[in-house]
């Protein structure tokens, strides 16, 4: 099995219920190929938005954790980035889905998918 180094995705906490921020360990990677597959060309903070809006306000991505994990999917070959100058002259970095993205982000939902099934059978025999 592998192990991910990272706590990297927040659980914003419910009515009486703290934030919790190692329930979804190991799992940007597959967030953020997501969002990037689905809206191409976005810049950092629009990825962790996005995360933000699409959970509901669920889940949170902290700067600290999806700066590195770019930097470290676009060594992987699996995001590429481009500098833009946006209407305002502010720059930006933007990202997309390479190819090789795409089929990690299928590894990846796979993977989701067992670990989701597994709770599931666990929490339904428990």
């Amino acid at each position: 099995m592998e192990h991910f180094p990272y706590s990297d995705v927040y659980i914003l906490g419910g009515p009486g219920m703290p934030p919790k921020s190692d329930a979804l360990q190991g799992s940007l990677d597959l967030l953020v190929l997501k969002i990037l597959s689905r809206r191409p060309q976005l810049h950092g903070y629009a990825i962790m938005s996005a995360i933000q809006e699409i959970s509901d306000e669920v889940l949170r991505v902290e700067e600290g954790s999806l700066y590195p994990a770019l930097h470290r999917m676009e060594e992987a070959g699996w995001i590429r980035a481009e500098w833009i100058t946006k209407e305002t002259g502010r720059r930006a970095r933007i990202y997309e889905v390479t190819p090789a993205g795409r089929k990690q982000l299928g590894t990846e939902e796979s993977r989701w998918r067992a670990v989701a099934a597994a709770v599931n059978r666990v929490l339904r025999e428990a």
